[in-house]
Parts: C-alpha cells; structure tokens; sequence
C-alpha cells in the first residue's frame, strides 16, 4: 500500500514509520521541514520505501505537491503548546485541509489517533481533539479512530512528567485531580492498534477507545512509578490547588512548559477510561500493564533507544518552522561576543564534544550557573533547563537543547547554530565553528544577541561581564573535554 504518514517527524509517527516499511508498504511522509526527518537513522534500503515531500498542511496550496495514489492515510497532527483558541483553530484548519486533500486522491481509509472523550463536559484539549474527528468524519473517506488513554513511552509528555515528579520529589502535595482515574497504555500496545487497523475494512467507519491493562488514579500511577524505580514516595492530595495554580505547580516541578501543563491539568477532570473494548475482536493483542509499559520504557532508555520526544515541539507559538531555514545569526543591529581558542588535537573529538553539550553532560563550565538561569527563565513563563536533548550526542535542526533550539547542525562542515527559547527582552544566538588555521584549528564560538529596546541593551550590559569567564571557560573545556 502507498500510505501518506502526517506527524512523521512527531512522538507517534517516528516510531511507526519503520513498522509501516517493514510491512512492506510505501510510506508518503509530508514535513515542514526536511532537516527534521531522521534520513541519518535509515539505510538506503529502508529509504528506497520513503518519499518525504516538503508542505505545510495549514497552507493549502503547498499540498498540491502531495501525491494522487494513495491508498491510506495517517492523520497525527496535534498541536499542544499554544492557548487554547489557537490550538483548537490550528487543528480545525490543519484537519480542513487534510480532508480537501484526500478528496483530490483515491485513498480509501483514514486513521486518526485522538484521546478518550466520554465524559459531557470536556476540556479545551480533549474538544479540540473531538472536534478534529467530526471534521474527519465529513470525508467521503473511511475513517477509523483510536481514542487514546495517556500514553506510556520513551520521550513521551505524560511520561516525562510523572518521572520529573517522582525522581525529584520525595513528599508531595498534590492536587484532587490525581484522584480521577484513567487507563494507560504502552507505546507498544498503540503502534500494535496502529498498525493493525491498517487496511481492516471491519474498522472501517468505526471509533475504539484504546487503553492498557490496568485502571488507575493518577495517585496510583506515581505511587506505582516509584516502585519499578525503586523509590519510597509519599503523596498528600489537597482540594485547595485550582487549575491554575495546579499547572504552576506542575510548570515549575517538571520540564513541561506552561500550556501544555495548563491542557493537562484541564484535561484530568476527566476520566480517560476505555468503555467499549470492541477492537479486541478486531486488534487481538496482549495488553501490557502499566508497570510492565514502565519496564520496556526504561529498557529503551538504558539501551540510550529514545526515538522521538515531546520536548522537540515547537514551545513558543510565535516560533514558526520557517525560522528554522535562518541558517546565520544576523550581523546587524546586534551585540556580539567571539571567543576563538586555538588547538592542535584530533577536530574530530572536539566536535564531538560540541554535539554533546547540554542535557546530561552540561554546559562544560558554571553548571550550576547555568542552572539558575534556567530556573529564573521559569519563573518568568520560559521553558527553563530541564527539556534536555534528544540524543546524547546528536543533533540536527529543530531539536531543542535545554533552552536552545538547533537551527543548524552539520558535523562535516564543523558548524552548530542555537537560537534561545529563553524569555529575554531580545533575540540570542549561540554558535560554534571549527577552521584550519596554519597547521593547527581553531574553535570560533559566538554568542549574539539583537537587543529589543531599552530593556535589551540593558540586559546585555548586565550580563556582559558573566561571558568573560563563564563562555571563555565553556570553549575551553570544549577542547580539552575527554570522553569516559
């Protein structure tokens, strides 16, 4: 089958890209960026099965490129971070024109992965999401719909959370809402559903809830985490937290950003049970329990196997994919600081170790400093430190770097540019270079700053005498770094 993969580059569609191939199907996957597919994690055999064509599907017109022949189609476009009128009207016109698109093709089944939505009165979140179906549903095209519980995975937002909360918290004083109950489901299980509704014209015209082995409170489910870690935790809930106090406080103990706790939150005043288990007559599978869902997730992440992150979506709705093609800092109307070091050791090891700064091997001086920055650009509504990196020692454009955003990264040409995420009353580059110079190299790193008003010029100043031994230092142990 030729299949049209939407979300290839997101937290679902990097892990079931390899299952569609290995099936043996033709896999269409549409980016807005091509810098963010992973070309670098397939051989040439495995990508002789892949077509990636650059479009954006909230402008039509570039979907003319998308071909005819399709026989299924993926939808799993979501939009998480922005407010809540904007995601819902995002993912309204992104599904408006999915479906324009597949009127123009001969696809015969469209295969939507959405959330659980039994109760009457929902959240933002999860009406977006049901709104999305009823669009969906208004092609002439078969749709089958999976409703997802909160899914457990490598790299995963609710996943993610829970770990942030009990690896770091030994008492916690949490809200009423870790007393709604829900029913989680392993990534595995979801790409077994995924793939196996695929093609099955009894799924045709048909929506399933999807959910794991176990039912649960959130309460359980922290308490449970803590056991597979080995962790003694204690939990008091409180009734007094609202939902936005709640989401400050999940804010600032997690890695999360504001809006996508703020949606969360909102979204456990419902219970995400599955009702109707029907797809089990259709997708019999054996459903993994929620510790089990726990153990291959830290499996993965001991065998360093983390194939795709929440935390490489875009945090600020007013960063457009586009910036990513901004392949040079600008030069004018900015402040900059250079620190250029000469060295003669292998470029190669050097390299290496600017494709591993940030994340768990630091920032290679002032950790500690850079820590606080991170929490102070918390404090004031920014994405902090914590989101960490995709790989350990990868890099390519759009994936963010604690609260950096890779714009570009190319090991051959020796060259990485970072754009911050940081709140700042302007615009901040980070860049690191590598040339000959006589029979020796040279590491060029600059940090540029375009000042926004008054108040940026005066940032800079204040900060000024802190890049004196804070980024000389920093380049310094770039070079002399050795590698355990």
């Amino acid at each position: 089958m030729k299949i049209i993969l939407t979300g290839s580059t997101g937290y679902i569609g990097r892990r079931l890209l390899p299952d569609l191939v290995d099936a043996g199907h033709h896999v269409v996957c549409p980016v807005r960026d091509k810098r963010r597919f992973d070309f670098e994690d397939f051989d040439d055999e495995f990508l002789k099965s892949v077509e990636v064509i650059e479009c954006d599907f909230l402008d039509s017109d570039s979907l003319k490129k998308l071909p005819k022949d399709i026989d299924a189609a993926y939808y799993l476009i979501h939009s998480l971070t922005s407010n809540s009128k904007e995601f819902s009207k995002l993912e309204a016109t992104t599904a408006e024109n999915f479906v324009d698109y597949l009127s123009t093709t001969k696809t015969s089944q469209i295969i939507y992965l959405g959330g659980i939505a039994n109760d009457e009165e929902l959240s933002d979140h999860l009406s977006s999401r049901q709104n999305v179906e009823e669009i969906l549903k208004k092609s002439k095209v078969k749709l089958t719909v999976l409703r997802s519980a909160i899914i457990i995975g490598s790299g995963g937002a609710s996943f993610e959370i829970i770990r942030d909360l009990v690896e770091k918290l030994p008492v916690m004083i949490a809200p009423k809402w870790l007393n709604s109950k829900c029913q989680p489901i392993g990534i595995y299980n979801v790409m077994q559903y995924l793939s196996g509704v695929l093609g099955n014209k009894e799924a045709y015209d048909k929506t399933y809830d999807i959910g794991g082995k176990d039912i649960l409170t959130y309460k359980q489910m922290l308490l449970q985490f803590a056991e597979v870690r080995g962790l003694k935790r204690y939990i008091l809930t409180v009734p007094v937290l609202t939902i936005k106090l709640s989401s400050l406080w999940l804010y600032l103990v997690t890695s999360t950003s504001y809006r996508l706790a703020r949606n969360l939150v909102d979204s456990m005043k419902n219970e995400v049970i599955v009702r109707d288990d029907s797809i089990a007559n259709i997708v019999p599978i054996k459903k993994l329990s929620y510790k089990e869902s726990l153990e291959r997730t830290f499996l993965r992440i001991n065998q360093k196997q983390v194939v795709s992150s929440w935390k490489d979506s875009f945090s600020d709705p007013n960063f457009s994919s586009s910036f990513l093609r901004q392949y040079e800092a600008p030069k004018h109307g900015c402040f900059k600081d250079f620190k250029n070091f000469t060295f003669d050791r292998d470029p190669k090891e050097v390299i290496d170790n600017v494709w591993a700064i940030g994340g768990e091997r630091g920032w290679y001086y002032g950790n500690f400093l850079w820590k606080i920055r991170g929490f102070l650009d918390k404090l004031v509504g920014g994405v902090g430190l914590r989101r960490g990196r995709r790989s350990p020692n990868d890099l390519k454009g759009g994936d963010s770097l604690d609260f950096w955003r890779v714009l570009y990264a190319n090991k051959e040409e020796c060259r990485l540019l970072l754009f911050a995420e940081m709140k700042l009353p302007g615009d901040a580059w980070l860049e690191f270079k590598i040339k000959p110079k006589d029979d020796k190299y040279c590491l060029i790193q600059t940090a540029t700053f375009r000042p926004l008003g008054l108040w940026g010029r005066l940032y800079w100043y204040l900060v000024f005498p802190f890049h004196g031994f804070i980024f000389k230092n920093m380049a310094r142990n770039i070079i002399s770094y050795q590698a355990k």
